[in-house]
């Protein structure tokens, strides 16, 4: 199982998630940690009341995992997640394939629809067509990537005899789909190289419409579905999952019971797991990243 550092988020409204630490210095922390991947979430427009209730304000992922490309040559990148129907899906599609030959293939685009029908209205996109949007998206940027001219008449733009370059590594660039219900799993089968079930912070709870992923018998019956959707192509997929278990704001206190339950996750058939420093501008997150690397990422 392979570790994924996902940028340190803060909860509330009054918080500047760079001043515990610039990105090029939490990636190089990580590279030298021994984790495999940094992730970053995305939230262009977090409301004051979403924020207040247990949200969290982010970066842009696209522009901070480009600086932390920089001054790495291991670390996976990864959005976790990208909602991908706020964005023109060819606007996206550059992002990503810019991303990925800037950092020689290591970019993974983690994705989801998104759920917080207040950064919808924001960015002027019908939330009722999410889906819709998604699933078109995925087509578009497909064509884009393939570093060949293509035509595609959209819900909502019209691209004639469009040829886009950079095309990345291999005419695409690996996905990783996020969430839980029917529809995301039929997207992972079809597009996607890995699932990313999704569990239930405070946030997320409260909004999101499709349950949360947060036991073992609901992840096996979602992997079931997975399985019946995906065919042949199950086996290929890779199975993301964020830590849950004992709190790693203590783990060198509780570090045999955070073991555990790698362990249990590990047994489950789990290839990346995303875990997460508290932020904290001192000490700041590069002493964390150090610190837990030298307890549980030691090869």
């Amino acid at each position: 199982m392979r570790f994924i550092l996902h940028y340190p988020e803060a909860n509330g409204s009054s918080i500047d998630l760079l001043d515990a630490g610039s990105v090029p210095e939490i990636a190089r922390a990580a590279e030298d940690a021994g984790f495999d991947g940094l992730s970053l979430t995305e939230h262009p427009a977090p409301s004051s009341p979403w924020l207040e209730s247990g949200g969290h304000q982010s970066l842009d992922p696209f522009v901070a995992l480009a600086a932390a490309a920089a001054v790495t040559s291991k670390l996976h990148l990864v959005t976790n997640i990208s909602v991908v129907p706020y964005r023109n899906p060819l606007l996206l599609a550059k992002s990503a394939a810019t991303l990925n030959r800037m950092s020689e293939g290591r970019f993974i685009m983690g994705m989801g629809a998104g759920y917080l029908k207040s950064e919808f209205f924001a960015l002027g996109v019908d939330f009722d067509e999410r889906n819709e949007l998604f699933e078109e998206s995925l087509q578009v940027m497909q064509l884009h990537w393939s570093g060949e001219p293509f035509t595609f008449e959209g819900r909502h733009f019209s691209a004639r005899n469009i040829h886009a370059l950079p095309a990345p590594r291999g005419a695409r660039v690996p996905i990783w789909m996020g969430g839980n219900s029917d529809a995301a799993l039929r997207r992972a089968a079809r597009y996607a190289d890995g699932w990313m079930p999704m569990g239930a912070p405070a946030s997320v709870a409260k909004t999101a419409r499709t349950p949360p992923v947060t036991t073992t018998d609901q992840l096996r019956e979602r992997l079931a579905m997975l399985e019946r959707f995906a065919g042949d192509r199950y086996s290929e997929l890779e199975l993301i999952l964020s830590y849950q278990g004992p709190n790693l704001a203590n783990f060198e206190r509780d570090a045999e019971q955070i073991r555990h339950r790698l362990g249990e996750m590990e047994a489950m058939g789990v290839d990346w797991t995303f875990v997460s420093s508290p932020w904290s501008p001192s000490p700041g997150p590069a002493e964390w990243i150090r610190a837990f690397g030298a307890v549980f990422l030691t090869r």
